[in-house]
C-alpha cells in the first residue's frame, strides 16, 4: 500500500455522520484530517478518536478554505487517498411556495458547491500524486431517490450529488480515482432528531420515524473506503429498516 492510500479528508467531522466516519477509519488505522466550521466541534472529534488526526477548520462553501484544506494535507500528509465529502445543510421545512432565496442558495451552497470544491481538490491532489489515484465517497440521501414533503432545496442538491457522483466516476478513471455514494436513511444524529418526534408523511400524516445508529453507516463507509482502487461501491443505500421508504407509492 502506498504511503497516502490511508489519509483520509472527512467533511462536517464536527458531528453526526462525519464524526462517526472519522471515529471508525482513525479506528482502523487511517490517518484523518477532520474539516468543518466549528473548531471547537472538531477538536471534540479528535479527543474521542485518538492516533494520527488533525483538524482544519474549514467553510467547504469557501473556496479558499478548501484550498487550504487540502494545502495542508499536503503538506501533512503529502497526498490524499479518500475523500469523504459529507459536510451538509437541510434547510428550514416550509412549503415550496415560501422558501427564500437566502435559504436556497444556503443548503445548495454546503451541499452542492462544497461537496464540487472539495471533489476538486482532492481530485487535482489524486491525480498529481504518485502513485496516481485515490477514492471520494460522497453522502448523498434516501432524498437522492424520494422527497419528503417541504424539502425542496435539500432534496434537489442530493439529486446532484448522483449526477456529481456518476462524473466523477466517469472522468476519474484515467487516473486510478473511484467515486462511490452512500445514500443514508435516519441516521440517528443531531439533524434526524425530528423523525423520533414525529415528521411530516406524502398522506398529511405525522408518523414517529426509526433511527438506526450512526455506526451501522461509518461501517459500510469503511468498507467502501478499504477496497482496492480496482473495485468500486457504486451507490449503497443504509437505511433504518423500519423507516417508511420501501412501499411508497
Amino acid at each position: 500500500m502506498n504511503a497516502v492510500a490511508k489519509i483520509a479528508v472527512v467533511t462536517g467531522a464536527g458531528s453526526g455522520i462525519g464524526r462517526s466516519v472519522a471515529l471508525t477509519l482513525a479506528g482502523a488505522g487511517w490517518s484523518v484530517v477532520l474539516a468543518g466550521r466549528r473548531a471547537e466541534a472538531l477538536e471534540e472529534t479528535a479527543s474521542l478518536a485518538g492516533g494520527d488526526v488533525l483538524c482544519v477548520p474549514t467553510d467547504v462553501t469557501s473556496p479558499a478554505d478548501v484550498t487550504t484544506l487540502f494545502a495542508t494535507v499536503r503538506e501533512r500528509h503529502g497526498g490524499v487517498g479518500l475523500l469523504f465529502n459529507n459536510a451538509g445543510a437541510s434547510g428550514p421545512r416550509v412549503p415550496f411556495e415560501d422558501i427564500s432565496y437566502e435559504d436556497w442558495r444556503s443548503v445548495v451552497d454546503v451541499n452542492l458547491t462544497g461537496a464540487f470544491l472539495c471533489a476538486q481538490a482532492a481530485f487535482r491532489m489524486m491525480k498529481d500524486q504518485s502513485p496516481q489515484g485515490g477514492r471520494i465517497i460522497n453522502n448523498g440521501s434516501i432524498s437522492a431517490h424520494v422527497p419528503r414533503p417541504h424539502s425542496a432545496p435539500y432534496t434537489s442538491t442530493k439529486h446532484a450529488m448522483t449526477g456529481l457522483t456518476k462524473s466523477l466516476s466517469l472522468d476519474g478513471r484515467a487516473y486510478s480515482i473511484a467515486c462511490g455514494q452512500i445514500d443514508i436513511g435516519n441516521a440517528a444524529t443531531e439533524m434526524t432528531q425530528r423523525m423520533r418526534a414525529g415528521i411530516l408523511q406524502a398522506n398529511g400524516e405525522v408518523v414517529v420515524e426509526p433511527v438506526m445508529d450512526a455506526a451501522d453507516v461509518a461501517r459500510t463507509v469503511l468498507h467502501m473506503a478499504e477496497l482496492p482502487l480496482e473495485a468500486n461501491v457504486q451507490f449503497a443505500t443504509v437505511m433504518a429498516t423500519g423507516m417508511p421508504y420501501i412501499g411508497r407509492g
